[in-house]
């Protein structure tokens, strides 16, 4: 029974396809009577088999019973006639992404139910106004998105429409609750909360890997080592359907017009080139067939024969900085076996050093992940100083200052002047001009970006930024360094963001503007992302954890670069900043942490 007394006891499916089988199943399994209705004989029993074969895995993996699975089929009636959905309670459509097919089918549906009956529709770009301007009574109709496969996927996108009647909102919310889903509520918008926000982010990388900016590979090694994403943005529009991406994309910028989802030229080229993904066996990766998951080499795969190698010999590091990442990648290079010199402006911080990477051990110690013996020769390998001409003999400089370009240019100045011939000077700098460094020296072919991502001893990914001046030598040793050390290198070129942030931050800028229309909640938006996208966190958990002064700070350094109009920050995010709502560090942000 729902909240306001309107009972959900018989449910239509139309389309039973991958997703509306899944959507059937999903009803069934939680005891609800389904009638499944297709348009053939033939489609019918392709929809009676998705269901058997989905809950057979079921049973194989012992999250159902034999017995179980038999009432569940049972509670499923397949039909070719649309109008045995007339004494059904709630409608869902499931059938193709084409607006007139979907009107014309509620149109027939308004015809067929009772005067109490919701209808809903599954659709994931069209709009549900449209669809529901096809009926006599627009108010009992509303979008029910699923998220693919139905039967696993938590989430459910509800979509009302300016018309649709509240207690049809608050009806449908409960029974998605009923279900064990997860729902979040938002108007019609083209690709409501979670493909409005993640196709953005991926047409971007397209651009990204179409402009030849990064490979393919290291775009996507970036996101899953940087950000912790379950799979790389290339990764996932293969298996998505860049031919589905296209669709959605070019159905979100015809209603919005933003430029930011204009699919890339790439995406269409593909496309037309039948290269639509793990479908056609190929995409942005090459699959062993089509329809197969697993990846096989192609033109584009490097080869073990281009494994990066140390061109130059590298045995001792020298590190500038006593912050907490300088401290993270002083600590990095030890435990991977190099003498390390850290430099910082007093005695009392080169010894906060000392103390934290000790600390540091010592924990590792206690969970059994470093022998006593490591712990002595690591700290062993250290030396600390608080002059930068205790540098003159090393091999690599790793300058971890503070984000300030006077303050990075005027060091490298010093190094240019200090070390021997040959050192690689390598930068930290997530968001300024590696070439600004680089210019500050005589020997602008031996300096590079070195990006490594906090904290440094726990985090797996490095960029590794090259300047028109960088040589090819010294950016090849890097890259084997990083992997000397149990990192993984991404390697790209000296523009604002490089990979992470470049693709990161235009992905929040889009959630606050988002929250900033009303469309939806903070907590919704999270949700959303969390399960419809499986992020590690919300986008609104995350800009509270980097802190909105840096979220700011990197999306003006962006939008100042690029001068794309969409990557201009969000109003929402000044005025936090202005209020002094940073986030956790100052207990409020997007949200309010002074009674946690």
């Amino acid at each position: 029974m729902t909240s306001t007394g309107r009972e959900f006891r018989s449910i239509g499916v139309i389309g039973l396809g991958t997703m509306g089988a899944g959507i059937a199943e999903v009803f069934a399994r939680n005891g609800y009577q389904v009638v499944g209705v297709e348009l053939t004989d033939e489609s019918l029993e392709r929809g009676r088999q998705h269901v058997q074969h989905s809950t057979d895995r079921a049973v194989k993996r012992g999250k159902l019973s034999a017995e179980d699975q038999q009432e569940l089929v049972g509670r499923v009636t397949f039909t070719t006639n649309l109008s045995d959905v007339k004494d059904c309670n709630l409608v869902v459509e499931a059938v193709i992404e084409h607006l007139d097919v979907k009107q014309d089918l509620f149109r027939r549906l308004d015809a067929v139910v009772g005067p109490d009956a919701v209808l809903a529709t599954n659709t994931s770009s069209l709009s549900v106004t449209e669809i529901s301007t096809a009926t006599s009574h627009p108010g009992r109709v509303i979008g029910v998105h699923f998220f693919n496969p139905a039967p696993v996927q938590n989430l459910v996108e509800i979509i009302r429409t300016v018309v649709t009647e509240p207690d049809v909102l608050d009806d449908v919310a409960e029974l998605a609750r009923s279900l064990g889903k997860t729902p979040v509520i938002c108007g019609d918008k083209a690709g409501f909360i979670a493909n409005a926000l993640l196709f953005g982010y991926l047409n971007h990388a397209v651009s990204m890997y179409e402009a030849s900016y990064a490979s393919r590979e290291d775009i996507d090694a970036a996101m899953r080592f940087g950000c912790g994403y379950p799979m790389g943005p290339l990764a996932l529009l293969d298996l998505i359907g860049l031919d589905t991406a296209y669709e959605i994309l070019d159905t979100m910028y015809k209603q919005g017009r933003d430029r930011l989802h204009a699919p890339a030229p790439y995406l269409k080229q593909m496309v037309t080139a039948g290269m639509l993904g793990r479908k056609t066996g190929r995409g942005f990766y090459t699959y062993e067939g089509p329809d197969s998951p697993v990846v096989v080499a192609d033109a584009l795969t490097p080869s073990e024969d281009d494994k990066p190698q140390l061109r130059r010999e590298i045995n001792r590091v020298g590190v500038v900085g006593t912050g907490t990442m300088a401290t993270g990648i002083v600590e990095v290079f030890a435990k991977a076996g190099f003498d390390v010199v850290f430099v910082g402006r007093g005695q009392d911080k080169v010894d906060a050093v000392s103390a934290t990477i000790e600390k540091s051990l010592e924990k590792a110690i206690q969970r059994g992940k470093l022998e006593e013996s490591d712990r002595e020769a690591t700290l062993a390998r250290l030396t600390a100083s608080t002059n930068l001409d205790d540098l003159a003999d090393v091999d690599i400089v790793v300058e971890a200052v503070a984000e300030d370009l006077k303050v990075k240019t005027a060091l490298f100045e010093n190094l240019d002047e200090i070390c021997k011939p040959g050192v690689i000077l390598a930068t930290t700098t997530s968001s300024l001009p590696v070439i600004s460094c680089a210019s500050a020296t005589k020997r602008p072919q031996d300096v590079i970006g070195m990006h490594f991502f906090n904290p440094a001893p726990v985090m797996k990914l490095v960029e590794v930024v090259s300047t028109v001046s960088t040589s090819e030598e010294v950016a090849e040793t890097v890259r084997a360094l990083c992997e000397k050390v149990g990192k993984v290198a991404v390697s790209c070129g000296d523009r604002a963001g490089f990979i992470v942030n470049a693709l990161l931050f235009p992905y929040l800028n889009d959630a606050v503007k988002m929250l900033q229309a009303h469309y939806a909640t903070a907590d919704d938006i999270d949700t959303a992302m969390k399960y419809g996208c499986a992020l590690p966190m919300g986008p609104f958990e995350l800009l509270d954890v980097v802190g909105n002064d840096v979220s700011l700070a990197i999306q003006r350094e962006l939008y100042l670069e690029f001068r794309e109009p969409g990557f201009a920050p969000a109003p929402l995010l000044e005025h936090l900043v202005t209020a002094g709502y940073l986030g956790r560090k100052t207990q409020r942000g997007f949200r309010d942490y002074t009674g946690r």
